[in-house]
């Protein structure tokens, strides 16, 4: 099981949506489809059509950048954070 930290900015969208959540998952896409399963909109905020991981989405599994494919260990903590712009 994994331990994913999720932006506030979802809330926005899925009201009820947790900040933390666990969730079983062996790759980055396992564990978004388990979140997408729990609260339903999560997928479509962070995957584009590919599906990839959105340009302005950011995610790491233990610290290190991933990708859809990327293995999550049993335990593994993974965060999902927007992309920050501006000047």
């Amino acid at each position: 099981m994994a331990t994913v930290h999720l932006p506030s900015s979802l809330a926005l969208v899925i009201p009820e949506l947790p900040k933390v959540a666990s969730v079983e998952g062996s790759t980055v896409a396992e564990v978004v489809r388990a979140l997408d399963a729990r609260w339903p909109g999560v997928a479509d905020r962070v995957l584009d059509a590919g599906p990839a991981i959105r340009r302005h989405i950011n995610v790491y599994v233990g610290g290190q950048p991933a990708d859809l494919a990327t293995p999550v260990p049993d335990g593994a903590v993974v965060h999902i954070i927007p992309a920050v712009a501006g000047g």
